[in-house]
């Protein structure tokens, strides 16, 4: 039986991971699980699944856990060391899913404990790629991509021969506006944003995919997660969102990963590593699909992409600040402070403005992240004003 701790278990990818672990009782023993602030979903799926231990991130909701927990042996726990401690319990199979920078820490607490760490906490290799590929060599872990993208590369790499592989081609949706005429996308409004047409994702990763945002993050977190250079990565726009990555070899073979866009098929490739296991989604109709589109991405419409692509290229300290700069944008966007061509804009601006040193530590992320969401946060009060 494997040991199973989920991080972030009431997201969408937490959710997920809980429908296939809930399916087979027999084969996965959950230890611990945790969410930042809703208790209910907590704690139903923390007595669903007879957990040991169930931590909620804001420490304001504690009390509300604890009581709707009494009596049925669950340990409770609350705040962000908490967090780090859930996944310092040593499971043999750590869900990485809190979204953004605040997944950074648990994230890399849980690749310390030297055993199987999904992440689908794409923040934290875009933050802090060579602090946390240090600690995965370090400490002996095995990190595996939950993202759909990168899962699709991992299942697609011969990874006992890079050197035979020319390219690295990410596949994106175009996301909900890949139609609009431009004249139209400064009106465009968080409903709409957030109305994926493809996948069923909360609301800041559907903002990072309306913006192209999310895929310039995944092109940062590849080049970490992968022996490749930053040449070898490319993104194709593939509305139909079926082919989920492709890898081009040097005699000019072209493997890719086929499938629904359902994210309990990658989680499940993770959740079984390195053997498969039988998952509910629906099945891969070809005939019924009928016919797989390509285009390139247009970047100047998508000013989010190319912004990630030259912090790719530039490395040091510029994906940090791009990625906490983006996280400020996007949340004012959300609470309609700021346009949606704002985003791009209050990001450009403050990777201008900022460009610390490579930071070498986890300590020396952490500073720079504050830095920049403080510079971010002082031009989304410009915008207002």
């Amino acid at each position: 039986m494997k040991t199973v701790t989920i991080l972030g278990a009431t997201g969408s990818i937490g959710t997920s991971t809980l429908d296939l672990v809930e399916r087979a009782p027999e084969a996965f023993q959950v230890i611990a699980l945790t969410a930042n602030g809703d208790v209910e979903k907590l704690a139903a799926a923390a007595i669903r699944t007879n957990a040991r231990l169930a931590v909620v991130a804001d420490e304001r909701c504690y009390d509300a856990l604890k009581d709707r927990l009494a009596g049925t042996g669950i340990a409770t726990a609350a705040g962000a060391d908490a967090v780090c401690e859930a996944a310092r319990m040593g499971a043999d199979w750590t869900m990485a899913a809190i979204v953004g920078c605040a997944g950074l820490k648990p994230s890399i607490a849980a690749v310390e404990q030297g055993k199987t760490v999904a992440l689908a906490n794409k923040e934290s290799l875009v933050s802090a790629g060579d602090v946390m590929t240090a600690a995965v060599a370090r400490h002996g872990a095995t990190l595996l991509p939950v993202d759909s993208e990168h899962n699709a590369v991992y299942q697609c790499f011969d990874h006992a021969n890079p050197g035979r592989v020319a390219r690295v081609i990410l596949t994106a949706s175009g996301g909900p506006f890949r139609d609009t005429p431009a004249e139209a996308m400064a009106s465009i409004t968080p409903a709409q944003a957030v109305a994926h047409p493809n996948w069923s994702m909360g609301a800041k990763i559907s903002v990072d995919s309306a913006t192209l945002m999310n895929k310039g993050l995944e092109l940062i977190e590849a080049f970490h997660l992968f022996p490749i250079t930053a040449d070898q990565l490319d993104v194709v726009v593939h509305r139909q969102s079926v082919v989920h990555s492709m890898v081009e070899y040097i005699d000019g073979s072209v493997l890719a990963q086929l499938g629904t866009p359902d994210m309990r098929t990658p989680i499940a490739y993770t959740l079984a590593w390195p053997d498969r296991m039988t998952t509910p989604g629906p099945r891969l109709d070809l005939a019924a699909v009928g016919r797989l589109d390509f285009d390139a991405p247009d970047y100047a419409r998508f000013p989010c992409l190319k912004l990630a692509r030259d912090c790719l290229k530039s490395g040091g300290a510029r994906p940090t600040i791009l990625n906490a700069a983006n996280e400020i944008a996007v949340a004012a966007f959300l609470e309609e402070r700021v346009g949606f061509l704002e985003i791009a804009a209050i990001v450009g601006d403050t990777l201008e403005r900022y460009d610390p040193a490579s930071p070498e530590t986890l300590d020396a992320v952490l500073a720079i992240d504050a830095e920049a969401r403080r510079l971010a946060a002082e031009r989304v009060k410009d915008c207002v004003a």
